[in-house]
């Protein structure tokens, strides 16, 4: 259960780590460049799949390790993480997809959308990183 914790959340974290490292060449593009740029995200609904999955891993980790406290604690807030990721997605970075139309419909407010999806996977990646310290903290005890 302990690989599966830290295997599960590191590659949950492995698509938000990817939109945040591109932020900054992102974020300053053309209208016409960031349209183009967000159709290579097309199909990657699927490495969404890794969040929940690493939520029930990190919650099979804390009932595996419920004998140390510690380790308990951390894969309970391992899996509280994730669904912090979940829910920043659901407020922030799905309405955007969703007036976009995944990026394939440009509205005027596109500038604003761009900023709220690019930020919301930003934060989404520190948060995940959290997450994938503390499963793997509560896996090596």
């Amino acid at each position: 259960m302990r690989f599966l914790a830290v295997i599960i959340t590191g590659l949950a974290l492995v698509a938000p780590a990817a939109h945040a490292f591109s932020l900054l060449n992102k974020i300053g593009m053309t209208k016409a460049d960031y349209f183009v740029a967000q159709q290579a995200y097309a199909g990657w609904w699927i490495v969404g799949l890794f969040l929940p999955l690493a939520f029930f891993a990190n919650i099979g980790n804390a009932i595996a390790l419920r004998a140390d406290r510690t380790a308990l604690m951390l894969s309970i807030a391992a899996a509280g993480m994730i669904v912090l990721n979940l829910v920043i997605f659901m407020i922030f970075t799905q309405p955007a997809n969703a007036a976009t139309e995944n990026w394939t419909v440009q509205p005027d407010n596109w500038e604003s959308l761009r900023r709220q999806w690019e930020y919301s996977h930003a934060v989404n990646a520190g948060i995940t990183f959290l997450a994938f310290c503390c499963a793997t903290l509560a896996s090596i005890r």
